[in-house]
């Protein structure tokens, strides 16, 4: 994931919850979001 724009993995986790991808999959990206201190350009309910 660290090989991801910040921008792609934004993209990602807003489709990962489109398709209702599993719940672990969508942590792992939460959790990248978190440490790159990107929380505040998307809503993550956690």
């Amino acid at each position: 994931m660290r090989k991801l724009s910040d921008e792609l993995l934004i993209e990602s986790y807003l489709k990962a919850i489109e398709l209702n991808l599993s719940t672990e999959f969508i942590l792992l990206i939460e959790t990248e979001i978190h440490r790159r201190s990107l929380s505040n350009k998307i809503k993550i309910s956690s």
